[in-house]
């Protein structure tokens, strides 16, 4: 078996969330639970940090990746969904699993896997905390796929837990209210294991305190602690902050190469997790902290997060796909100077697009296409549907054809922007 087999029947054999949608879901842990036991219980074997949340726990996760390298921890890192490589999913100090790695875990397993039938995430975690294990990491920083409660991550003992924030999205699955899908999120809490949250939210914030206190854990909202101020961009084109930490100025002049404003509230989290990971046995200076904020995508390989992908017209890409993140987007999209605003858009079909739709831009000139997966919403009906919010703009066929078109129409001072669909980002990267 070579490694586009092995690809080959991950991708034809396995349900997979991200191209099949609900089919793929898994209401338990059952087959987790059977890999784990076949493989001797990998994640035993390694340190971990779990990373949950609605919006921002990818970033989340590479920015924790990137200040433990830059202290010289060896990390793993696993995250999804994957936007060009598979092998995304699973890295160690930034560099992706070898393709004879994967290859040799199927042609290995692929007994179990046909018994089991785990689904692709499923398997691709039992890859991951094997990889992990056989490699010796030092620790390994895990995110969550959807939810937290039934996420075949959940099995971890981790040092830290991080919950990120609390929004609207996948409510099919995880509850049609910030206070259910809380619940969900709280599910990764562990009795004695400390968890920071990054946005404190009244309707949320109950869930999180009365959890802690049934695990005699402790709980710390970051957002209290941490406030980020811009400051102005670097001269190296990075974004340039001001932390201050209980009113106190603390980090002046940090500088963070992921360009995206809601970085900003991502960050506290981060800071936080540092702090209490010192107590914890993984000790990171304050070195350490400059030079991996300042290199992430360097280190860990991220993409996709307010990527500039050209310029003259700025064309910028980003994976930002329900109501909450979009608001932060659009507000960062204002602020900047642009003649005129195009944007390439496409979902899911297993979302309401209305919420989406809501807080778009009405003055964008819109293309609406759909990504090649099963999943992709049709993109006549995304049309028909931002109509009713008065978003007007043309059909186009595939992803590729509408960054073409866009780009043509556009001239040098407009700003094309790209999102709405991780998997439409993932094609035109």
């Amino acid at each position: 078996m070579n490694y586009r087999e092995a690809i080959s029947f991950l991708f034809s054999r396995l349900p997979m969330y991200q191209r099949d949608g609900g089919a793929a879901y898994k209401p338990d842990l059952k087959s987790t639970l059977e890999l784990d036991a076949y493989f001797g219980h990998p994640h035993l074997h390694f340190r971990s940090i779990h990373v949950a949340g609605t919006n921002g726990k990818g970033s989340v996760a590479h920015m924790l990746a990137a200040v433990l390298q830059a202290a010289g921890y060896r990390t793993g890192l696993y995250t999804s969904p994957h936007l060009k490589d598979f092998r995304e999913r699973i890295r160690i100090n930034g560099k992706m699993i070898p393709e004879e790695a994967v290859t040799a875990f199927v042609s290995d397993h692929g007994r179990i896997i046909q018994e089991v039938e785990p689904s692709f995430f499923e398997m691709t975690v039992a890859m991951a905390f094997e990889h992990f294990s056989g490699q010796k990491v030092d620790v390994a920083v895990v995110e969550v796929g959807m939810g937290g409660r039934l996420d075949s991550t959940n099995i971890i003992r981790p040092l830290l837990s991080v919950i990120t924030n609390i929004g609207l999205d996948h409510t099919r699955f995880l509850g049609d209210t910030l206070y259910k899908i809380a619940r969900e999120k709280a599910g990764i809490m562990k009795p004695g294991v400390p968890t920071v949250v990054g946005e404190t939210r009244e309707e949320t914030r109950i869930v999180f305190e009365r959890r802690a206190k049934e695990l005699g854990s402790g709980l710390y909202f970051a957002d209290r602690e941490y406030r980020v101020e811009d400051v102005l961009p670097s001269p190296e084109g990075k974004q340039l902050l001001q932390v201050s930490r209980n009113g106190q100025p603390w980090l002046d002049s940090l500088e963070l190469d992921l360009l995206g404003w809601y970085q900003h509230r991502n960050l506290p989290p981060v800071l936080k997790s540092v702090e209490l990971l010192a107590g914890l046995g993984v000790p990171m200076a304050e070195n350490a902290v400059r030079s991996g904020l300042s290199g992430v995508r360097g280190l860990t390989g991220l993409r996709g997060r307010w990527e500039v992908l050209g310029r003259n017209p700025l064309v910028i890409c980003d994976t930002v796909h329900n109501t909450e993140g979009m608001e932060q987007v659009v507000r960062q999209i204002r602020s900047m100077p642009w003649d005129n605003l195009h944007i390439i858009l496409g979902t899911v079909s297993d979302k309401d697009p209305g919420r989406l739709l809501a807080v778009m831009p009405g003055e964008a000139r819109y293309y609406f296409t759909q990504a090649a997966i099963p999943r992709a919403m049709d993109r006549e009906k995304l049309a028909r549907e931002a109509m009713k919010y008065r978003l007007h703009g043309r059909v186009c066929p595939t992803p590729a054809r509408a960054l073409e078109i866009a780009r043509s129409e556009a001239s040098a001072g407009d700003l094309v922007f790209i999102a709405g669909s991780t998997f439409l980002v993932a094609e035109l990267l």
